[in-house]
Formats: structure tokens, C-alpha cells, sequence
């Protein structure tokens, strides 16, 4: 038997095949065979240089990241994580803020808000897009909120323009949670370029993703920037000298190097995971499953990237078994909304409070979609999604 490897906050998974084909949720290796020597050119370079701390692959993937989303500056920073939190610290929310945000997604974005001791406020999803409602967000805001936080969540950004004037409307800043979601667009805008400040994830499992953590800040607003620059390098702009207190959060050099490599073929591997994407639509067309299995929505303006392709299905725990057991790889993105974890239990949300986020997460599951994904392999997941339908209606 082939091993598991779990890597949060995503699992990368080598399964194996009871009968047909062996493949993988997500290939990494396949990836980085494709840019192997790429890569270790510009990892001599570093090690040439010496310079591993802010060295000058940070400069410049900022900069160029900046010339790809369109936007006047990045920040790179030590993960998606620290994004978060470094783009609420700039925005100097604290104990007993309040944050609007979505129950149904990693935990690191109500996780974000609650380090600073302000208060997560969650709104439930819209059903079909799985991100904020932005219909409810009215009805959320109080006089303590600072901010609101959507999530572009699986590569489809959030409704954006009506939580923009959601936000204008109470003269809120809004921080966009894009760490699935590089490389999407809305309207000709793209992600991380909409509200005042937009976060990415360099997790080696994201559309763009380095060999360890890393993450990314993007804003318009050149005191934003200035004071990103200094929260992750401790507060400091001058050696032994600090204006506010920071954290460590500094991108490596090494990450940098390896992420101006795969952002050069980001635009092709994107089309890649769209292009799967489309395939996976025909097939259950032409299976004729439209009636057991909702497809992910792609809405007119936008542009739906894919970090994943999660189908809802009515008995997903059943499903997700049988295609266990014919080695077909899944994931579930996410099992437990965060109102429901033990770890915001102290907010005192209850079971019904977010019916959305809470049916969903019982319904979604993850097919594979790499840029490298085959095309019998794709095959595969559908015929065998079909399979267990048909052997489902032969016992009722």
C-alpha cells in the first residue's frame, strides 16, 4: 500500500487503485518536473548571492507580482496566514473589534482576527457560490465593526460589489482572503486588487505555491504599504529601531527565487486547471448526472481558477467512500464550519445559526484538478461517480 501524506492545510494524497488506475489529488511531483532545471538555476543564484533574508528574488517578485494582479504594491510575507493577520494589524483592529467574515473556510481567516482579541462575526454563505452572502452583511455591522473579510473561496471570487457598498456605505475597509484565489478576476479586476488590502497563500498546494510557506499582501494605498513593509520585519524600518510591534514574517529568499519560476507558468496552468474544469462539465453532462451532482458556479464577469473543483451531492459521505475504494482520490473542503469548532466555541454560536455553511459542509466534496491532470483520469472520476449512482438506483 502506498503511503498517506497529510499536509495542512490541504492534503496532498497518493492512494491506491483497487482495480483500474492509480493517480493523485494533487501532483506536486509531476509540476515540478515540468520546471526542475528553471528552478535549480535560481536557487544557485540565492545560494551564490548569500543574501537569504529580503534578498533581492523578494524585490523582485514583488514587483512583478504587483505588474500581474495590477496593482501598485505587494508585500511578501511568511505565509497566508501571517497576510491575515499582518493586513488586520495594519488596519490597527484589536480587543473588541469586530470583524465580519464567513464560517465556511480555513480556519486561519476567523483565526486571524481572534489573535488580535477582536471578534470574529460570521454571515452565512450563499449556497451556489459557497462564499458570503452579501445580502446579510447589513444586518451584521454594529458599532464595533472595523472590517469586513471576505473569502475567495476555491479560485471564485466573492460578490464583490455589493459588499464594496456594504462597506462604503459604513466606512469600512475591506480585506480580501484570496488565498485560493490568485489569478481570478472579476469584471477585469483581479483578486487581491478590489478592497484595501488582498491576501495570498504560497502554500505548495495553491495555484501558485512555493516549497514551504509564504504569502503575499497587495494594496493600492501607499501608507498601507509602508506600514506592511515595517509590521513584518518586527516594526522596524532602521536596524534596533522599532515604531510599532510586528512579527517576523519575512518571505525567504529561497521561496522567492522558486515562486519567480512558477509565476511565469501561472497563466498556462491556470488555463490548465480551467480547462479541466470544462472537461469535468461534459462528462457529467454526458452521464447524465446533473440531477444527483451540482457542479461548482462560474459567474458571468468572472474568471473561476480552480485551486479546487468541489461538487455537492446530496450522500457525499457514501460517494466519498466508494471512491475511496476504487482509488479514486477526494477531499473535503471543509467538514465543520468554524462557528461549530471547539476553538470559536467561546463566541457562543449554535448549531443552526448558519444553516448554509452548516448543509454544505456536510454535501462538498473535492475532485482533482491539477494543471496535469489526464484526461483518463478524468474519465475515470466521472465513470465512477456514475457507477456508484447507477449501482445506487439498482437498490431502490
Amino acid at each position: 500500500m502506498n503511503p498517506t501524506v497529510s499536509l495542512e492545510p490541504f492534503a496532498i494524497t497518493e492512494q491506491p487503485s483497487s482495480a483500474r488506475l492509480r493517480f493523485f489529488f494533487l501532483d506536486l511531483k509531476a509540476q515540478h518536473a515540468s520546471i526542475a532545471a528553471e528552478v535549480a538555476v535560481a536557487l544557485a543564484r540565492v545560494f551564490e548571492d548569500q543574501q537569504m533574508i529580503l534578498g533581492p528574488e523578494v524585490t523582485a517578485l514583488e514587483t512583478e507580482l504587483s505588474a500581474f494582479l495590477g496593482c501598485r504594491y505587494c508585500i511578501s510575507c511568511a505565509s497566508g496566514s501571517d497576510a491575515l493577520l499582518l493586513a488586520l494589524m495594519a488596519l490597527e483592529i484589536g480587543a473588541g473589534d469586530e470583524v465580519i467574515t464567513t464560517p465556511f473556510t480555513f480556519v486561519a481567516t476567523a483565526g486571524s482576527i481572534a489573535r488580535l482579541q477582536a471578534k470574529p462575526v460570521f454571515v452565512d454563505i450563499d449556497p451556489v457560490t459557497y462564499n458570503i452572502d452579501p445580502d446579510r452583511l447589513a444586518r451584521a455591522i454594529t458599532p464595533r465593526t472595523r472590517a469586513i473579510m471576505p473569502v475567495h473561496l476555491f479560485g471564485l471570487m466573492a460578490d464583490m460589489e455589493p459588499i464594496l457598498a456594504v462597506a462604503a456605505a459604513n466606512n469600512l475597509p475591506v480585506i480580501e482572503d484570496a488565498a485560493q484565489a490568485i489569478a481570478a478576476s472579476q469584471h477585469g479586476v483581479m483578486a487581491g486588487n478590489v478592497g484595501a488590502i488582498g491576501c495570498f497563500s504560497f502554500f505548495p498546494s495553491k495555484n501558485l505555491g512555493g516549497a514551504g510557506d509564504g504569502g503575499m499582501l497587495s494594496t493600492n494605498d501607499a501608507e498601507l504599504s509602508d506600514r506592511l513593509r515595517i509590521l513584518r520585519a518586527h516594526g522596524s524600518r532602521k536596524k534596533y529601531h522599532y515604531e510599532r510591534l510586528g512579527l517576523n514574517s519575512r518571505l525567504d529568499t529561497l521561496q522567492a527565487a522558486i515562486l519567480r519560476v512558477k509565476l511565469r507558468h501561472l497563466e498556462p496552468w491556470t488555463a490548465a486547471r480551467i480547462c479541466n474544469a470544462a472537461a469535468y462539465r461534459r462528462l457529467f453532462a454526458d452521464a447524465g448526472l446533473s440531477g444527483c451532482v451540482q457542479l461548482p458556479l462560474e459567474l458571468a464577469g468572472s474568471t473561476h481558477v480552480y485551486n479546487q473543483f468541489t461538487i455537492r451531492v446530496a450522500d457525499r459521505d457514501e460517494l466519498r467512500n466508494y471512491l475511496s475504494a476504487v482509488g479514486i482520490p477526494t477531499e473535503i473542503y471543509y467538514p465543520l464550519p468554524l462557528h461549530l469548532q471547539p476553538a470559536f466555541a467561546y463566541l457562543g454560536y449554535k448549531p443552526s445559526d448558519f444553516p448554509q455553511a452548516e448543509l454544505v459542509s456536510k454535501q462538498v466534496l473535492a475532485l482533482p484538478i491539477f494543471p496535469e491532470l489526464r484526461e483518463e483520469e478524468r474519465n475515470l472520476v466521472v465513470q465512477s461517480i456514475a457507477e456508484f449512482y447507477e449501482v445506487r438506483s439498482t437498490r431502490t
